[in-house]
């Protein structure tokens, strides 16, 4: 067992991309950099974001080498990006190294190995479940366009789409000037006009908008942030629903999340808190978010002592 090892573990995920390196258990150096997802960014631009965050991150722990890295990206799976991020790897000495989803080291933080229920809601939104033999079962995470409900990007945008309805049947709604205000819009065509530039707009910046108008008392951004938690809590019970019936899974396992939507608006989370328990009471639902690179960290750190 390396328990001298120094580690490195990459969280990618569609916006930014965390870097931590630790040494003997210890963390040495973080750094945060932009992504690396090549649909988002493109090819270049992801390799010179990933670059740049190896360079600081190296330079802020003070060392030259490192015996294993783990890096959970969004695009894991996608051909050719195993390839690039290990090639690019190699440039810098590291020969032991692994490239999953950022799914899989966001489920290493919560549960190290073991069994449970991971929700993701971030800018997307995905939920896998794992046994104790390490079977797995997921629900959601088809993207923006075809899923990805409960999402901060759903939220934005259904937060608007909302909002419209609102204004056509002259019902109470703060969001469309809340909206406005953000992207410099002054009438509602201007805004629906921006809404469906190419490429559009980053609606999942606008989730804390629409979280902001519900706490103020706005009725349609609280039905909207009510859906997302109906919808985030329905991922959690059917991927339960699955281990139970094609595993043969028993007991109870907990459950734990990721994401911002989660973690900072208290009106989803409690939601979902309240949803799980009136359906499965003996789950043990985290109530603070688990951060990604930590299980990509741990993952380096078994990788090492391989």
């Amino acid at each position: 067992m390396n328990s001298a090892a120094v580690v490195l573990g990459i969280d990618g995920g569609g916006t930014h991309t965390r870097a931590v390196i630790a040494k003997s258990g210890h963390i040495v150096g973080r750094a945060q950099g932009g992504s690396i997802k090549r649909l988002r960014v493109g090819p270049e631009i992801a390799e010179e974001n990933l670059r740049a965050l190896l360079n600081e991150v190296f330079s802020k722990a003070g060392i030259s080498r490192v015996d294993a890295a783990s890096a959970g990206v969004a695009s894991a799976s996608m051909p050719g990006v195993p390839e690039w991020i290990t090639e690019v790897f190699r440039d810098y000495g590291i020969q032991r190294s692994e490239v999953v989803g950022d799914e899989v080291i966001a489920l290493d933080a919560a549960f190290h190995g073991g069994p449970g229920i991971l929700q993701i809601a971030g800018t997307g939104s995905n939920c896998i479940g794992r046994t104790a033999t390490g079977a797995t079962e997921s629900a959601g995470g088809y993207s923006s366009v075809l899923g990805d409900e409960g999402s901060g990007y759903w939220i934005g945008l259904h937060g608007i789409r909302q909002g419209l309805r609102a204004h056509d049947r002259c019902e109470p709604c703060t969001i469309l000037d809340r909206v406005g205000n953000v992207w410099g819009t002054k009438t509602l065509a201007e805004l629906v006009d921006y809404g469906n530039t190419t490429p559009g707009p980053d609606f999942s910046a606008l989730a804390p908008v629409i979280a902001a108008a519900a706490e103020d008392g706005d009725a349609v951004a609280q039905r909207v942030l009510q859906q997302a938690a109906a919808d985030l809590a329905d991922f959690i019970l059917l991927v339960r629903r699955k281990l139970r019936k094609r595993h043969g899974l028993t007991e109870e396992v907990p459950a734990a999340f990721i994401g911002s939507v989660l973690d900072k608006i208290a009106l989803v989370r409690n939601r979902v808190t309240e949803l799980l328990k009136a359906e499965a009471p003996d789950m043990n639902f985290a109530q603070q978010g688990v951060a990604g690179v930590e299980g990509a960290i741990w993952r380096a750190q078994r990788l090492a002592e391989r």
